[in-house]
């Protein structure tokens, strides 16, 4: 019985890490935009989804680990993890090739408008106000857009989740 426990002990560190890992890195995209100000384009949006999905199954993942249940499933679930996580980064480099150019972004990212501040107008606004141009970085470290750190972010997490998929 000591030994299943240590065993489960030692099969939740991957999971976990890589759940909290998405968690972190969605967490911050979402405080860039609500408490830094910075609005996201189109592109950014779809950028979160990988995490929005991958985040539940890295609880699932973690609740196998915690109860014991076989291998088989905790490698299941890192695997699908992993993928979502180079989905995410293949957006990434999509997106950071339409901020430099390389090629066009979706129609969708035209850009436009600002955000209405009159209440009085909002329903008026809805069809005429758009988000920031998905070809324009809102913030730059380093040399690299909230895109490109998103690539790295994605392709850590995938090696995560896949490293963690082959030890389970």
């Amino acid at each position: 019985m000591a030994l299943a426990v240590m065993t489960a002990k030692s099969r939740i560190g991957f999971p976990l890490v890589v759940t909290l890992g998405m968690a972190a890195a969605v967490g911050g995209a979402l405080a860039f935009e609500h408490i830094g100000g910075y609005i996201p384009c189109a592109l950014c949006l779809l950028q979160r989804d990988p995490y929005y999905y991958g985040i539940p199954v890295g609880i699932a993942a973690i609740a196998t680990s915690a109860l014991g249940l076989p291998a088989w499933i905790i490698r299941a679930l890192l695997a699908v993890v992993g993928v979502m996580m180079l989905v995410g980064a293949g957006m990434g480099v999509f997106h950071a090739g339409v901020e430099w150019g390389f090629w066009e972004g979706p129609a969708s990212c035209g850009g436009g408008g600002a955000m209405t501040t009159n209440a009085g107008s909002l329903l008026d606004d809805l069809n005429a106000v758009h988000g920031p141009s998905c070809t324009q970085a809102a913030l730059r470290v380093l040399g690299l857009s909230f895109a490109g750190w998103n690539v790295i972010a994605s392709l850590i997490l995938a090696a995560i989740a896949f490293v963690g998929a082959k030890r389970a």
